[in-house]
């Protein structure tokens, strides 16, 4: 930990610290544009099919990632604050860092989710049960990217 005393030093530490993150960046994790199956489906069109679910394919909504953000985002400053200072406060280090994380806890939810559980004629074609989890195309397409600016 850093410690420092009196206005001047917070003015510097600041200053430093301002220096060291620069401009704004944004984080996006999750299905990002561009992302295809091999016959040109769009993976984010897919993943909010199954978020939300899809009435014309009788497909109920499987939430993976609302849940995810409701469970995992209550840490994010935390997390966010140790990468920061293990990073030195180097934005693009510490979001990338933080990006990988994040989306580490979405292909989580992605494999955990159980519920709704799926049909039994949609088992007996899979030959498994496990929802949203077919070819793994989609868990293996969530990603994240650092754009400058907010």
């Amino acid at each position: 930990m850093t410690t420092f005393s009196g206005g001047a030093a917070l003015e510097a530490k600041l200053a430093e610290l301002a220096e060291k993150l620069g401009d704004g960046k944004t984080l996006r994790v999750g299905f990002l544009e561009g992302a295809t199956y091999p016959d040109g489906q769009s993976v984010p069109m897919v993943a909010a099919a199954n978020e939300y679910g899809d009435p014309a394919m009788n497909r109920p909504p499987r939430p993976f990632f609302r849940n995810m953000i409701a469970e995992k985002s209550p840490e994010w400053p935390h997390d966010i604050a140790k990468i920061a200072e293990a990073t030195g406060y180097d934005a693009e280090t510490m979001l990338g860092l933080m990006g990988e994380h994040i989306k580490g806890q979405l292909q989580g939810s992605i494999r955990d989710l159980m519920e709704p559980a799926l049909s039994p004629i949609t088992i007996a074609k899979k030959g498994f049960s496990k929802p949203l989890i077919e070819t793994s195309h989609m868990l293996n397409s969530v990603d994240y990217d650092i754009k400058d600016g907010v």
